[in-house]
C-alpha cells in the first residue's frame, strides 16, 4: 500500500482503513465495527499533563495480549551488547564506517550497538546503534520495549510498515518509531545502511523555542505520520522484542500489524531535515550549539536534556568578526556525532559518512588543526555551507562505548589536535 500521511508534531490525529472502523464519539464502545478489538497503547503514564500525555487508541483484528512466552533471541549478538565493563578513560573517540558490519541481514539482524548511556530499566539515557541490512524482514516484526527508534538513513531508503501505518524514508529524512510499537523494515533499494538513535527517557518532544518566538527550529507542520494501513495475514509472523537490554522472541499465527483504525498523538512520524529552520548570528558570534536542537527528552533537571537530537544543515554564515566553526570547548554534556553526507566543517578529514564520534562530558575537543588555520584566515564574506547534514545525539549522561566500538576506533584521532601553535604574548 502506498504510504499517506496527515501533519503536525504533537496534534491528535485520526485514521482508518476501513470507512466506519474508527468509533465516534465514544473510544470503547461494547462492540466495536466489525468485531474489531479496542486497545490503548500509552507512551506517558496515564496522569501525566495533559500537554506531555501521549497515548493512542488502537481498533485492531486480534488483541496485542494474543501471544506465546518469548524466549531469549540469539542472532543479533551485535545489537544490545552491554557497555565494556572496564574503566572508562576521558578519550575522545571516532569511527570510520565499520567495513565488518554483517551480509545477508535485515534491519533487525545488522543492527551494532555502539554506545550506551544509562540502562533501559533507568527510564533515562540513550544508545547510538548502526545498522546495515541487505535483505527486507520477511514474516517477522520488531518491537522495542526499552525506548524509541529514531531511524537515520545515510544510504538507501528504509520503507517501514507500522502497526499505524506505513513510512517511507530515505536518506536525507528521519523516522521516529515509538516505544512499544511494532514494525518491518523492507528495502526498497535493495541495501541500506545508517544510525539508530535509541531513547530511554521522556519521549522526544520539540524544544520550547524562548526568545526565537513562535517559528523556527524544526516546525510541528512538517512532521508527517501515517495513515491507517493493515496486515490481514494468518501466516506465522515472529515478533522479535527488545526488554531490558537484551532481545526476545516468539511466534505467532498472524500478522500483528492488524490496526484498521486509530486516533491519539502515540504515533511514528517522519521528518524531512531540509525543512529544518536554521537560527543563527547576524552581527558576530554564533549561538550555542543547541540552536540547531531539532528534538529534546527532557531530564528531572531543567535545562538539562536527557538527550537532544542536533543536526547541521546547510546554512548561511553572515557573521563578523568571528571565528566561525565550532569553537573550542568543554561542556558537561556528552556528544555523540554522525555524518549522514557531505563534510562537517569542524573537520579537515577523518570524519567520513556514516562514521561516528564520541567527545564525552568534560572532554576538550573543536576544529582540527587545517580547519583552525582555514577559518582564522578566512575572508568573512557571507559564504553558504552547503551539501552537508550532520548530527548530534547529545546526553547529560556519560556514553559508554561497546567492546565493538573500542576495537574498531580510530587509534590517532587524538592528532586531529596537534601541532597548534603556542601563542605569542607581548
Amino acid at each position: 500500500m502506498t504510504a499517506g500521511y496527515l501533519s503536525g508534531f504533537g496534534s491528535h490525529f485520526e485514521s482508518e482503513a476501513i470507512v466506519g472502523a474508527l468509533p465516534v464519539g465514544r473510544n470503547s464502545p461494547q462492540r466495536p465495527a466489525f468485531g474489531l478489538y479496542t486497545e490503548q497503547v500509552s507512551g506517558t503514564a496515564f496522569t501525566a499533563p495533559r500537554h506531555d500525555n501521549r497515548r493512542s487508541w488502537l481498533y485492531r483484528m486480534r488483541p496485542t495480549a494474543d501471544h506465546r512466552p518469548f524466549e531469549p533471541y540469539a542472532r543479533a549478538p551485535r545489537f544490545a551488547a552491554a557497555a565494556d565493563g572496564a574503566p572508562l578513560a576521558p578519550n575522545r573517540l571516532r569511527w570510520d564506517p565499520p567495513a565488518d558490519l554483517l551480509d545477508s541481514t535485515d534491519f533487525v539482524d545488522g543492527l551494532v550497538t555502539m554506545l550506551h548511556a544509562r540502562l533501559p530499566e533507568e527510564l533515562e539515557g540513550c544508545a547510538v546503534h548502526l545498522y546495515r541490512a541487505t535483505r527486507s524482514m520477511e514474516r517477522r516484526v520488531f518491537v522495542d520495549a526499552d525506548g524509541e527508534l529514531l531511524i537515520i538513513p545515510q544510504q538507501g531508503a528504509l520503507l517501514i510498515r507500522t502497526e499505524l501505518g506505513v513510512i517511507e524514508v530515505a536518506p536525507g529524512s528521519v523516522a521516529l518509531v515509538p516505544r512499544g510499537i511494532k514494525f518491518r523494515v523492507e528495502l526498497p533499494d535493495g541495501e541500506a545502511r545508517g544510525y539508530v538513535a535509541e531513547n530511554y527517557g521522556l519521549p522526544f518532544r520539540l524544544p520550547d523555542l524562548g526568545p526565537i518566538g513562535a517559528n523556527g527550529l524544526a516546525n510541528p507542520r512538517d512532521f508527517e505520520t501515517p495513515v491507517a494501513a493493515f496486515e490481514d495475514s494468518d501466516e506465522p509472523t515472529e515478533v522479535v522484542q527488545k526488554y531490558l537490554g537484551a532481545l526476545w522472541t516468539t511466534t505467532l499465527d498472524h500478522s500483528p500489524l492488524d490496526v484498521v483504525a486509530w486516533h491519539g498523538n502515540y504515533v511514528p512520524w517522519r521528518y524531512d531535515l531540509e525543512r529544518f529552520n536554521t537560527i543563527g548570528s547576524i552581527s558576530f558570534d554564533h549561538p550555542d550549539p543547541s540552536i540547531f536542537t531539532m528534538l529534546t527528552s527532557p531530564s528531572n533537571v531543567a535545562g538539562r536534556a536527557n538527550a537532544d537530537f542536533v543536526i547541521f544543515p546547510p546554512r548561511w554564515m553572515v557573521a563578523e568578526d568571528t571565528f566561525r566553526p565550532p569553537w573550542f570547548h568543554r561542556n558537561v554534556m556528552s556528544e555523540a556525532m554522525g555524518l549522514i553526507y557531505g563534510e562537517y566543517d569542524a573537520k579537515a578529514e577523518g570524519f567520513a559518512p556514516g562514521g561516528l564520534s564520541l567527545h564525552n562530558l568534560m572532554s576538550g575537543h573543536g576544529p582540527d588543526l587545517d580547519s583552525w588555520r582555514k577559518a582564522s584566515k578566512a575572508e568573512l564574506q557571507p559564504v553558504r555551507i552547503g551539501g552537508t547534514m550532520a548530527f548530534m545525539l547529545e546526553t547529560c549522561w556519560p556514553y559508554r562505548p561497546t567492546r565493538f566500538a573500542l576495537e574498531r576506533a580510530q587509534p590517532d584521532y587524538d592528532e586531529a589536535w596537534a601541532g597548534f601553535p603556542k601563542a605569542r604574548l607581548p
